[in-house]
Parts: C-alpha cells; sequence; structure tokens
C-alpha cells in the first residue's frame, strides 16, 4: 500500500473517532432535553466536511477493488470485439486509422488527402460522420467505465450490434435427494427465458476554437476523449439510476420486479431498517453485497448506531488488505443520481448488482464535425453519437429501501 493511501487511511480514522465523540455529545444532550451546543453543531459540520473531502479517495479504492476484475473483462470485449468483420472496423493500421481521424476533425473532410479518406470508415447510421478508430474508442470507454458507478458494480457486455440477446433467469435450481437408483424427476423453481437488451443512443456535442484547431500541439484527441466521456457517463449514470426505458436504459430504480423495504420511519434512515435492508435479501446475493447512496444519505448514515451503541459506518482501517469504508460491513459506491434522503424516497439500494443489473455497449462511436452551426463564434461543432444499454436482469437481487414509517 502506497504512503499516500495510507495517509487517507489514518486521517479518515482520526476523523471518524473525532466525528463520533462530537455526535455522541449531541445525541446526549437531545437525550436529556437539551439543545444541541452550537460549538458541537460546528465541530461537527467541519469534521463532516474533511470526512467529505477523503471520501473522493475512498471511493476511488471502493471502486477499483469492486471493478478490478470486471474492467479487465470489459477492456478485453471491447478488444475482442472490434476485431470482428462486422464491428464497423477495416483491418487497417491503427496509426494510419488515426491520423486520418485526426485530420478530419481538425481541418474537415475538404482537407483530407486521397489516401486519409480511404482510411476512415463512414458511419452507417443517418447522421453521417464517420467512426472513431478501435483505438480511440477503447480509451474513451475505458474513461467511461472508470468514472461511471454504476459501471464499477455491473455486468457489462459489448457487442458491435444494435442489441442483443441475453438469458433471464427467474429463481434457480433446487437440489434434489434421489435413491441410488432411483428416477430423477425434474426439479422446479428455475426459469429461463431470452431478454433483448437494447443500445440506445446517446450523443454529446463539444466544441473546440478554430484557433485550438490551428495549433499543432493542441491535444484534439485527449480534448474530445474527456469531453464526451464525462458526458456519456454523467448521461448514463441517471439513466442506470432512474431511466424509464423509453429510448434510454432501465433504472434499477424504476423496475417493477425490484423489491423494498422500508426504513421505519416518515422521514429519514434508522439503523435498524439497513439492519433489516441487509437481511431481507438472499445470503448468496447478500455476500457480494454493496450499496448504492448519494453523499448526503452517507452523511445521514454516519450518525446511525445500532441497539449496541456501535456505528453502522466503519471507517477503512484495513485498507491494507483491500477494503475500504464499510456500512454494516458491506462497501458502498456513490452514485449521484440517487435520490436524498426524504418522505417516500428511495435514496438506499443493496444487493449483488453485478448478477442483477446488465449493461451493454455498441462498440461503435460516430463523431460527426461541423464546422457551421458555431461558426460566427469561432468554434467547430462535434457531435460524438453512440449506443448503451441497461436492464435489470435479475431483479432478486437486489432490495431498495423506501424512507417510510
Amino acid at each position: 500500500m502506497s504512503e499516500d493511501i495510507k495517509q487517507v487511511v489514518s486521517e479518515i480514522g482520526t476523523a471518524f473517532e473525532e466525528f463520533k465523540k462530537a455526535n455522541d455529545q449531541k445525541l446526549e444532550a437531545l437525550e436529556k432535553g437539551q439543545s444541541a451546543d452550537s460549538s458541537v453543531e460546528a465541530k461537527l459540520n467541519s469534521i463532516e466536511e474533511k470526512l467529505n473531502g477523503l471520501e473522493d479517495i475512498n471511493q476511488e479504492i471502493t471502486q477499483a477493488k469492486l471493478a478490478q476484475d470486471g474492467i479487465k473483462e470489459q477492456v478485453e470485449q471491447l478488444e475482442t470485439v472490434m476485431k470482428r468483420p462486422n464491428s464497423g472496423y477495416e483491418a487497417k493500421q491503427i496509426d494510419e486509422t488515426c491520423a486520418a481521424f485526426d485530420s478530419y476533425c481538425r481541418k474537415g473532410l475538404e482537407g483530407l488527402l486521397d489516401a486519409e479518406k480511404k482510411a476512415l470508415t463512414v458511419s452507417n447510421d443517418s447522421t453521417g460522420g464517420y467512426l472513431a478508430p478501435p483505438e480511440y474508442v477503447r480509451e474513451l470507454l475505458k474513461t467511461v467505465t472508470e468514472i461511471s458507478p454504476i459501471r464499477s458494480i455491473a455486468r457489462v457486455r459489448s457487442t458491435g450490434q444494435r442489441s442483443i440477446q441475453v438469458p433471464k433467469r427467474d429463481g434457480q435450481f433446487s437440489a434434489s435427494w434421489v435413491a441410488e437408483s432411483a428416477t430423477r424427476s425434474e426439479t422446479t423453481g428455475y426459469t429461463v427465458g431470452l431478454e433483448e437488451l437494447p443500445a440506445h443512443e446517446l450523443y454529446a456535442l463539444v466544441d473546440i476554437s478554430e484557433q485550438n484547431l490551428e495549433d499543432t500541439v493542441f491535444d484534439l484527441e485527449a480534448e474530445m476523449q474527456s469531453e464526451f466521456a464525462e458526458q456519456f457517463a454523467l448521461a448514463e449514470g441517471t439513466a442506470f439510476v432512474s431511466g424509464n426505458s423509453v429510448g434510454k436504459p432501465e433504472g434499477l430504480l424504476t423496475n417493477g420486479d425490484v423489491s423494498e423495504t422500508v426504513s421505519g420511519h416518515a422521514s429519514t434512515l434508522l439503523a435498524d431498517g439497513l439492519i433489516s435492508l441487509v437481511h431481507s435479501i438472499k445470503s448468496d446475493y447478500g455476500r457480494n453485497g454493496t450499496f448504492v447512496f448519494n453523499r448526503s444519505t452517507l452523511a445521514a448514515i454516519r450518525k446511525l448506531k445500532d441497539t449496541a451503541g456501535q456505528y453502522v459506518f466503519q471507517t477503512g482501517m484495513s485498507l491494507q488488505s483491500g477494503v475500504p469504508n464499510t456500512i454494516l460491513g458491506s462497501p458502498y459506491v456513490e452514485a449521484t443520481d440517487m435520490p436524498d434522503v426524504g418522505a417516500n424516497t428511495y435514496p438506499v439500494i443493496f444487493g449483488d448488482f453485478r448478477r442483477a443489473y446488465m449493461i451493454v455497449d455498441r462498440v461503435a462511436l460516430s463523431v460527426t464535425r461541423d464546422p457551421f452551426t458555431q461558426a460566427t463564434s469561432g468554434n467547430v461543432r462535434y457531435i460524438a453519437r453512440r449506443r448503451v444499454g441497461g436492464q435489470v436482469l435479475q431483479a432478486e437481487a437486489v432490495v431498495k429501501q423506501k424512507v417510510s414509517a
């Protein structure tokens, strides 16, 4: 473990110990019917800000741990799909294709040499444009994967098609006892059907000044990759949580088959409610369970104690062995688009997301250069289009919690 991470571990542990002492003082005063001392409130707020500042690093560690195998698998899938003849990419030299694509983005089609035009692949959709080279797409999707919280815990498939057929499991087989020579009857409880998981179109816009395009030192590829990746990650992050399946992925919270528990209070979360949430799911899923909520919900959960007086939030004091901060012993991932704590909201969802939710990426990325729309501002507009889908395939693997008595 690096010295930087050791320092973060120490700071989180120290800050949370201070937080617990201050919060205990506040709770003790409230139990006596007294109002909390203003200095205690100020101290709590100050420590809360410090913990939030350190939380970004904890999330990096958490998502890296949860996704270390998944990201490797996704990259391998991308490389495999991109090599297929029907993926939209020809077997050209990567350097020639990348150079031609860079020239197209900088100068437009009219400024290309005949050899450069031949190196590009025309997009097969009605919007025109050209397909970005495989290396460009690979790096962009790697960046999206790294910054998209749901991707770090879900199952991800790559395809060259507009949709894929995936098996949707309902329940599981149950083993049966049988005598040595007796007939083995059909077991029940397991059905599999095929579910079509469509990849919906997603687009992003980036404006680049003509002055930058004329500057050969300006790294156009890196600028576009960064902008497109951030926009794609933010848009799909919202859809993976609350999408309605109409022209976009299905959200975890909008799927009607995902069961729910209640918090035990009309307007806030309780430790007992979170404990009930964890124990409401089958142990097979709970063993690989992860909490998902936003940062304001995390602030509320940090203050919760169980009936034994123990805080449900625990700092990652064993990061040396790869264990980040936990809630009731399970890791958590922040998703900005999860609802805040409030009456009748669903601020927390828990379970095995790799078994519950699938994301599908169509690897082709179309980029259109538009020199006209922003011409009066001295900019060239770039429109990137890709397809991504998301769907709940095994609803019993996750449970959401409603803020309700």
